[in-house]
């Protein structure tokens, strides 16, 4: 959210600040990727005069497109505020990506609104039937009040009547037509018509619909008595069967000649809910009672959204639930750091960092144009410059700290090996990484200890992209390299083999000698030692010396194949069964030393055999891709534990794949389930590799 003077009208450079939550709409635009969601935004300001006049996606000149990413590529890539005021109300648009690799977006804004306009072109449905991913999408925000919103009305493509039969069809009977647009002889699409007023059969199907949804028995028994249901009383049946979520009115929007805007802002200020209709997100203390926005409660704000400025640094963009976040006051900022992703012997830790400081100004943003206020009361956003927070991590009061139940991310599965281009700069190359990851919560730094790469796990390709071009603009230099997956080594079969270590040099010597059996162990074992020494050949002492060294031998690894990289090696049954010892010249060192030479010729006595991590994978599947993933499965070595259909239309995969098969499975399950299927994975198990 880069600070910028421009986009903003005469007398914008500061606002003043909301003081009555019942006076803010939180409405997050949410649908598909070209659905439009970003010009809607534009219309919607031009309208209520918050800007002089519509910038456009293609020339990246829009308010919520101000990311240079998004410039770049002619799509958002990632959460942007845009607030206007409308017959007294503030309402705040909350833009988010609809890429499938830009989620956690997506999810933020959701997190920061009370409502969604669900955007959808007016074309989508003139086939019979949505978009997969548009489906997908729409249940995602399953709970959430929504209308739906019909775009590019008035486009040669577009058709009305069959985009919202589909609309019905996929999304449920509560879906129903508000606005529909009204076209002369020519075609020409001239306004909208007002079906609450309309007096037909589409009329009385939404006026139906709205009593219904609302369960307003009183409305119910006046309209079935032959009564008229005015319009306050409809207002107020509307605005109950939106906040059940189960009422979703459509309007429809035309991209020229501003017909649309002015009934959807009348919508969002009228029917929408406000923060005080809908309960904040629920404190972690279980002792602690529920929030309220309430401007004079204890302050509890969440960031929503970091971005990163070269001039300003860090901005967070922060939705306050309950008290007022007020500038240069005191806070209390605590939150979770994100945990390296979970490796084989470790499960992944949460630790969560607390301090107290002060934030500095408080601004109200319009994209990228940041705008000094006074103050921020529950239920509103605003932007806190220079705050050196995280998304997720809540601002409280120091004398009473808050956390609250987080929201879930989608884990990134899409590995991106980077080194710095040149030594040098391996320092700044970490400070950037650290940089980028804590601006986007998609993003998962790690540093493999074992093949010492540093990995930037991503949604996908295009996450991956926007990522390496953040670091470019801030003149941080990486190639992108081969990701290695960390491999280990075992025992092929039994042997006995001998560490003889004899020194003898003048002075002083070393001496010490061992018999070891070794075999291989059962999976995950790791080093199994014992020792059958008699008669003392191997002084007690010695004994755990060598042991010692054969732990730390087998620690640094041996390569499998002469000349190779060497490997851990794992799952060993060692045994000491004879040896000698000097009186003089053995020592604690010289047994070490015998028991890693042990070792060494373990590998070429027994042999090793290399192993590979192997994942669980979990997918959820629509039915109609179920097939095409089963077969991707197979051709990666899965093996398929279980197949589990919820009879809905979804079905829930586990399977077993090496890691290294697994490396583009984020980018392939996208293509193959046109972006609506959903997967985790977690390590399972070391297996032989073929």
């Amino acid at each position: 959210m880069a600070v910028r003077a421009d986009r903003a009208r005469t007398g914008t450079s500061a606002v003043a600040a909301v003081t009555d939550p019942a006076l803010v709409r939180n409405v997050a635009l949410v649908g598909p990727s070209g659905a439009g969601k970003t010009t809607l935004a534009e219309a919607l300001l031009v309208h209520a005069g918050a800007i002089g006049r519509a910038g456009s996606v293609t020339e990246g000149t829009t308010v919520c497109d101000h990311d240079p990413a998004a410039v770049r590529r002619h799509r958002s890539v990632g959460l942007a505020l845009a607030p206007l005021r409308w017959d007294g109300v503030t309402v705040n648009l909350l833009d988010t990506p609809g890429y499938g690799d830009f989620r956690c977006g997506m999810l933020a804004g959701l997190r920061a609104a009370e409502a969604a306009l669900f955007v959808l072109p007016a074309s989508e449905g003139r086939d019979g039937a949505l978009e997969p991913g548009t489906v997908a999408l729409w249940e995602e925000c399953a709970g959430i009040p929504r209308a739906v919103v019909l775009t590019r009305c008035d486009d040669a493509r577009a058709d009305v009547g069959a985009t919202l039969a589909a609309c019905r069809a996929a999304f449920g009977a509560g879906v129903v037509a508000l606005h529909l647009p009204v076209r002369d002889d020519a075609g020409t699409t001239t306004g909208l018509r007002d079906l609450r007023t309309a007096g037909d059969d589409a009329g009385a199907a939404l006026i139906e619909q709205v009593i219904e949804q609302s369960e307003d028995e009183e409305l119910l028994e006046s309209y079935l008595g032959g009564g008229t249901v005015g319009p306050d009383a409809l207002r107020g049946a509307m605005r109950t069967a939106l906040l059940r979520a189960s009422f979703h009115p459509v309007v429809g929007v035309c991209t020229t000649g501003g017909t649309g805007p002015g009934q959807l802002l009348d919508l969002l200020t009228s029917v929408f809910p406000a923060p005080v209709d809908r309960p904040p997100p629920v404190p972690s203390d279980p002792g602690r009672g529920p929030l309220r926005a309430d401007p004079d409660g204890p302050l509890v704000a969440e960031v929503v959204h970091t971005g990163a400025d070269p001039h300003v640094g860090r901005i967070c963009l922060v939705r306050v639930f309950s008290g007022t976040l007020r500038p240069d006051g005191p806070v209390h900022l605590g939150g979770a750091v994100p945990a390296p992703r979970e490796s084989p012997e470790n499960a992944p830790r949460e630790s969560t960092r607390e301090f107290d400081g002060r934030i500095g100004r408080v601004h109200s943003p319009l994209g990228a144009l940041l705008r000094e206020t006074t103050g921020c009361v529950a239920g509103d956003l605003c932007a806190v410059p220079r705050l050196e927070a995280a998304v997720g991590d809540v601002l409280s009061d120091p004398a009473d700290p808050v956390h609250l139940v987080g929201w879930p991310r989608p884990e990134p599965l899409f590995p991106v090996a980077v080194e710095a281009r040149d030594r040098s700069e391996e320092d700044a190359v970490a400070r950037g990484l650290t940089r980028l990851v804590a601006t986007d919560p998609g993003l998962r730094l790690e540093r493999d200890p074992e093949t010492r790469q540093t990995v930037l796990w991503c949604a996908g390709e295009a996450h991956a992209d926007v990522a390496l071009g953040r670091l470019h603009d801030a003149g941080v230099r990486v190639d992108v390299v081969d990701v290695q997956v960390p491999l280990r080594a075992t025992p092929a079969r039994p042997g006995r083999v001998t560490g003889r270590h004899v020194k003898q040099s003048g002075g002083h010597g070393q001496f010490a000698v061992c018999h070891v059996e070794f075999a291989p162990g059962e999976r995950g074992s790791g080093l199994v030692f014992g020792s059958a020494v008699v008669g003392g050949a191997v002084p007690g002492q010695y004994v755990p010396s060598v042991e010692k060294g054969i732990r730390a031998q087998l620690d640094r690894g041996l390569p499998v194949v002469e000349g190779g990289d060497p490997h851990p090696v794992v799952d060993v049954v060692a045994r000491l069964v004879d040896g000698r010892a000097h009186s003089v010249d053995s020592s604690d060192a010289a047994f070490q030393t015998a028991g890693a030479l042990a070792v060494r010729a373990m590998a070429d006595e027994c042999g090793l055999v290399l192993l590979e991590p192997v994942d669980e994978v979990a997918v959820r599947v629509r039915d109609e891709h179920l097939g095409a993933v089963l077969g991707d499965l197979s051709a990666r070595r899965g093996r398929v534990l279980a197949t589990e259909p919820d009879g809905a239309g979804h079905t829930d995969v586990r399977a077993e794949v090496p890691r290294a098969e697994l490396l583009r499975h984020a980018v392939d399950l996208r293509s193959l389930t046109a972006g609506t299927a959903v997967a985790t994975r977690r390590f399972a198990r070391w297996s032989e590799r073929p």
